[in-house]
């Protein structure tokens, strides 16, 4: 689910950018659901609304210098 977030950001960063340059956002479900300042801050409100490993966290920015992809999965390994 989150490469298809991922992928909404690519194809809809140029509509993001003048809403969102410079914020980190929160995307779910292919669909932006908040802005932050910080990614900590994002994080830790996307963890508490949406649960880890249900969201993307993606910096705003022009080009593709802050692309990242990072997941955090709720399995466990023994």
């Amino acid at each position: 689910m989150l490469d298809k977030d991922f992928k909404y950001y690519l194809d809809h960063q140029k509509e993001l950018l003048p809403l969102y340059n410079g914020k980190f956002v929160m995307i779910v479900k292919e669909k932006v659901v908040g802005a932050y300042n910080s990614m900590a801050e994002a994080y830790h409100q996307g963890k508490s609304k949406y649960g880890a490993g249900n969201f993307l966290v993606q910096l705003c920015t022009p080009g593709d210098s802050a692309y990242t992809i990072t997941y955090h999965s709720r399995a466990r390994f023994v």
